[in-house]
């Protein structure tokens, strides 16, 4: 029988690795910046086309390489950084395994120019799919310029499932924000299409942040800083009020590698318990300096995962760290955030007489279901007593059912009910509010419970939706705009959600390099802040893999429903309950709202028979 297992071609080799290693254009300009990085580049540019399907290139200025180290980079597990083992536990680059040039030049054509300092002539070499197709001297400045051409163009499966220019394009920023955050003192830009989209000079870490996160974001930094045996923690945390239920900015850092690590993510969120609200965000840029060998970044072919030695120790070093700069600045919230307006509240004199309050007058005997006219009598009464008397106003007597209450919101909804558990007709106009958070009314069949905020989400979001694909949203204009300022990688997003915005009835207008003005706000949204509603969009549209073909009028309804529906804890009148049950079941699903939680909920009859039975 003859011998079936044989070894795989180099070039079949690569493809399999670069499976792993190069899985988008992002992950391209990872390796290639990180590498520029560690070749001592004081000034890194990088340019793309088509969001890198056509062009990736990126030219530094750090040592080069020879004619000989230019050709044998391209060869699997070749690499400068390390040369046995025991060089894991001690690494200080940002790249050791030596798998991601070979792994680039076997799915996509490359050429790269390079120079070192001593020497007077450079090279260029020039591959295609694992193949070197030339390699000749030429002149180019100190340094390397790589130039990558028709990613995947010998894969078509996987330049089939790449996404759109803008999702890819929103990729690559986010990789290149991750780099650039861990090294202030290194200039970077980036160009798009010939556009450029970010241009960092060399400075501070917080001027870093500022420039790339925007100048709002810097007023909201509180610094940290820890020195203790296991590790080194620097950085900056956001303050209770730059928390955000989305799209917050949270970045670990470990000896200059970008990393995600949920549980350290819980002892900085745990740090602001009782401060901001359940479930906000808040931002945070934190810096560990830990020993090479405490420390393992070889679990992963990303490198975002890593393993601590002393992992719960850390733990309570980050929260108390994130705790000491809180309370070392004196930014915990007061109870009373908003005191503009309040009246001063004067101390107690016990030599001053006390003023006496007006009497208040009521009629214990007052039945709202009897259509007397003891009402008019009591009025009439008190209105001849003196003046230092307040008569309270007496409950309105329940809605005439025959009203049609349902016409004056703005959040009607035309569209034709359907089979709902109880028609109008079948429930009491009367209803009970339970908690400020259930709406209770009877029906024939038992007891029918709403959920008030999550029926005028459903309420609101099909008035929304309807109104932006009929291009008939109304806008209010605001009297002072807001000016948004955006990273670069959000930029792309919103400049994609900008026409579905102007649609559903936002005003807003670019001011250039990532800032938006917001001149005007869909009506019915009074009360919501459009900064918030507006970052809230871009989050989500941003949490998205892949954007639909159709129209992104769904999810910007439901956010914006969301934002300006009745909130939990609201006391609701009688009158507002009859026009929300009239409302919700004008819906076109009345059960579940748009996301599919359950809106209401009927108790049989047979079960309050069955209750009071003995």
């Amino acid at each position: 029988m003859p011998d079936i297992i044989h070894l795989l071609p180099d070039s079949v080799a690569n493809q399999i690795a670069a499976g792993e290693v190069i899985q988008r254009p992002a992950s391209v300009i990872k390796e290639l910046v990180e590498n520029a990085i560690d070749a001592g580049a004081h000034n890194i540019r990088v340019l793309v086309v088509d969001a890198g399907r056509t062009t990736i290139q990126v030219i530094d200025d750090g040592c080069g390489m020879s004619e000989t180290d230019a050709r044998l980079a391209f060869e699997r597990h070749a690499t400068s950084k390390i040369r046995q083992a025991d060089d894991l536990f001690a690494l200080h680059t940002m790249g050791f395994r030596g798998e991601a040039l070979p792994s680039i030049a076997a799915v996509a054509q490359v050429e790269l120019t390079t120079r070192m300092a001593s020497d007077d002539i450079g090279t260029r070499l020039t591959i295609q799919g694992s193949h070197v197709i030339g390699q000749e001297p030429t002149s180019c400045p100190v340094g390397s310029n790589f130039k990558v051409e028709n990613l995947f163009f010998n894969v078509p499966a996987r330049r089939k499932f790449l996404k759109t220019n803008a999702t890819e394009l929103n990729n690559i920023l986010t990789a290149f924000e991750r780099i650039v955050l861990v090294y202030p003192d290194i200039a970077f830009s980036m160009y798009s299409n010939g556009q450029e989209l970010l241009n960092l000079r060399a400075g501070s870490l917080r001027q870093r942040i500022a420039d790339v996160f925007g100048k709002r974001l810097n007023q909201d930094l509180l610094p940290v800083e820890v020195d203790t045996m296991l590790c080194r923690i620097t950085g900056f945390v956001g303050k209770p009020e730059s928390a955000r239920r989305k799209g917050a900015h949270n970045y670990f850092f470990v000896n200059g590698r970008y990393m995600k690590h949920a549980y350290f993510h819980k002892a900085v969120i745990g740090a602001f318990e009782r401060l901001v609200p359940t479930g906000m965000l808040i931002p945070y840029f934190i810096y560990f300096d830990v020993a090479p060998a405490n420390i393992d970044v070889n679990i992963h072919p990303t490198k975002m995962e890593i393993k601590f030695e002393n992992e719960q120790d850390i733990f309570q070093i980050l929260a108390a760290a994130v705790k000491d700069a809180i309370g070392r600045f004196c930014d915990v919230p007061t109870i009373d955030f908003d005191t503009e307006g309040r009246p001063d509240i004067p101390v107690f004199d016990p030599t001053r007489n006390a003023v006496q309050m007006p009497h208040v007058a009521y009629n214990p005997a007052y039945n709202p279901f009897d259509n007397t006219k003891e009402k008019a009598s009591l009025s009439d009464r008190t209105s001849r007593e003196g003046c230092d008397t307040v008569v309270a106003p007496p409950i309105d007597p329940p809605i005439d059912p025959s009203l049609d209450l349902g016409t004056t919101s703005p959040a009607v909804v035309t569209s034709s009910p359907s089979l709902s558990p109880a028609s109008p007709a079948d429930r009491s106009p009367v209803h009970y509010q339970y908690k400020a958070r259930y709406v209770m009314t009877a029906v024939k069949s038992g007891l029918m419970i709403i959920d008030q905020h999550r029926a005028d989400i459903r309420i609101r979001y099909e008035h929304y939706l309807a109104a932006a694909r009929q291009h008939t949203a109304a806008t209010q204009q605001v009297l002072f705009p807001d000016v948004l300022q955006f990273p670069p990688s959000e930029t792309v997003v919103m400049q994609q959600l900008l026409p579905q915005l102007l649609a559903v009835g936002f005003d807003i207008s670019p001011l250039g390099g990532g800032s938006y003005a917001v001149n005007g706000i869909p009506a019915g949204l009074d009360g919501t802040d459009p900064q918030i509603l507006i970052r809230n969009m871009v989050a989500d549209a941003a949490e998205r893999t892949a954007t639909p073909d159709g129209d992104l009028y769904a999810p910007l309804a439901l956010s914006m429903a969301r934002h300006a529906a009745i909130t939990y804890g609201q006391v609701l009148t009688n009158e507002e309950m009859e026009r929300l049950v009239n409302e919700l079941f004008l819906c076109s699903d009345v059960n579940h709202t748009p996301d599919g939680h359950l809106i209401l909920s009927i108790l049989p009859q047979q079960d309050f028979d069955r209750l009071f039975s003995g």
